[in-house]
């Protein structure tokens, strides 16, 4: 597998209703009147695909990414992320290589004697009825808003689904998940997956993995979408969910459409948070613990 380096300033990058990128200017020439907006990226996720439909085969990276407003226990705006991919196999094959790094980063932590146990795997249905008690594809808007406010959310109905599937996977689902042994939750709703294939059924579902130990998510993984004119469709809907809530609209990157329309080899693809992975190994509870200059400091 090559190991690659990709840019931390884009013209673009992703178009998601619920990541925010920071944006930068550029003055070209160094003349202050000639101003170009940049974004610090989210993820490397775009450029990598580049590389991919230009045939470089394998490749991973180790870098930093940046997503604004986020702050908490578990978040920091600049943070480390692992993020590889790997043509010629799906979503559930990559959950193999997931779950032997994951084994070589944490060791003993995971350590369940000679013949460990492969990692659990359930399904995003599964899960959501186990622990809110409703069918997240199938559920009625006010029934999953009536859910939230019963576990202090004051949110309504008018929110929307996607909003309400967030708030009930993080407040009632997300702290269920990989306490006793590691668990990937898998076939997310299509709607929650910008960058995965939907692959079809009854119902529909997206080809989305998250690995979660001790409740924390820890690497987020997709068998790539591979359309451009699909893939073009999600961005401008993200935008206008984003317009909705009152987000600014972010530039749709003509460069990985090009890039998809080439030819994106069939693909799957992870992003790991190592800085979640160091607060696992070293027991610490914050992510400022194992920062040595979080945001405040910076």
């Amino acid at each position: 597998m090559l190991e690659v380096e990709t840019p931390l300033l884009c013209a673009a990058g992703a178009v998601d209703e619920h990541l925010d990128p920071i944006p930068a200017a550029w003055h070209p020439g160094g003349d202050p009147a000639r101003e170009e907006r940049l974004w610090l990226v989210t993820s490397p996720e775009h450029s990598m695909k580049r590389l991919l439909a230009a045939g470089s085969g394998p490749i991973y990276q180790i870098t930093r990414a940046f997503r604004d407003g986020e702050r908490g226990r578990l978040h920091n705006p600049e943070f480390t992320i692992i993020e590889w991919y790997r043509p010629g196999i799906d979503h559930l094959a990559l959950m193999d290589d997931v779950e032997a790094l994951a084994r070589a980063l944490l060791g003993g932590l995971l350590d369940t004697g000679s013949d460990p146990r492969p990692f659990r795997r359930t399904t995003y249905r599964d899960a959501f009825r186990g622990a809110v008690g409703l069918d997240p594809f199938l559920a009625a808007t006010e029934d999953l808003a009536r859910a939230a406010r019963d576990r202090g959310s004051g949110i309504d109905a008018a929110a929307g689904r996607d909003a309400l599937l967030n708030i009930l996977l993080a407040a009632a689902v997300e702290p269920r998940l990989g306490q006793d042994a590691p668990e990937f939750l898998i076939d997310y709703p299509p709607s929650q997956a910008a960058l995965a294939r939907v692959r079809e059924g009854d119902p529909p579902v997206a080809e989305r993995f998250e690995l979660y130990i001790r409740g924390l998510e820890l690497a987020n993984g997709y068998h790539e979408l591979l359309d451009a004119g699909e893939q073009e469709r999600r961005f401008r809907e993200a935008n206008a969910r984003r317009r909705e809530a009152g987000k600014v609209e972010l530039p749709l990157d003509g460069r990985l459409l090009r890039a998809l329309e080439a030819g994106l080899p069939a693909c799957a693809g992870v992003a790991m948070g190592f800085d979640r992975m160091v607060m696992l190994a070293t027991g610490a509870r914050s992510i400022d613990e194992v920062l040595a200059f979080p945001i405040e400091r910076a």
